[in-house]
């Protein structure tokens, strides 16, 4: 690795924060002292998840719990609270707090998670009411181009029709949603514990491999 005319051998890289300051001045090292030749982490990436349930005990935001505990390296995940936000009503002179508060989460996420609960076969009303209340902003620069991924758990086909509606309203939204993986999780199976966790492995290594492909998409 280069810094300037210097080089930073590859056996100073990957050590402990202590084993690496050792390195510091011992002879041959080839590692430059200069702030640490101007290695630094790379930024975090940041996700905000949205459920589409407004229940505590959901199956939709347990997939977002898990997908909060378990983001891979370089990524953190922040979970929206719906559960006092209005319904969108162009008379409000400004947004209340419950959707300033979204905003802003907004303009702070690289990227959105979307548990997309299913209600009568389409998207659940909390969810699509949060994305009217932020397409509205000028521009939709709250929205627009943002990496997206989509997962869900309901009866049957585990929220696939409710997943393929947000994908029409994304259309408009300009939201670029990943296709793969797809996440279909059945929400009355043995996929939760008794404590509403997730423990299908299976669907634990799809919730890894989409987080993995959406950090990737953020770039």
């Amino acid at each position: 690795m280069g810094c300037g005319n210097r080089i930073v051998k590859n056996s100073s890289i990957g050590l402990s924060d202590s084993a690496f300051r050792s390195t510091l001045h011992a002879p041959g090292t080839g590692v430059c002292v200069s702030a640490f030749c101007g290695l630094q982490s790379p930024p975090m990436k940041k996700i905000l998840a949205i459920s589409g349930s407004l229940r505590a005990a959901s199956r939709n935001t347990a997939l977002l719990r898990y997908a909060q505990a378990h983001a891979p390296e370089g990524l953190t995940i922040e979970l929206a609270d719906l559960r006092d936000m209005p319904f969108y009503n162009a008379d409000f002179a400004d947004p209340p707090p419950p959707v300033q508060r979204l905003f802003e989460q907004l303009r702070q996420a690289d990227g959105l998670l979307l548990a997309c609960t299913e209600y009568n076969y389409s998207i659940a009303p909390a969810l699509k009411n949060a994305l009217d209340w932020a397409s509205r902003e000028k521009d939709n620069h709250l929205l627009a181009g943002k990496a997206t991924a989509l997962l869900g758990a309901a009866g049957g086909m585990g929220s696939s029709r409710a997943q393929y509606h947000m994908r029409q309203v994304a259309v408009f939204l300009d939201l670029k949603v990943l296709n793969k993986p797809e996440v279909f999780c059945n929400a009355f199976g043995p996929s939760f514990n008794e404590a509403g966790e997730l423990v299908d492995e299976r669907i634990q290594t799809l919730i890894q491999q989409q987080l993995q492909a959406l950090l990737a998409a953020i770039g």
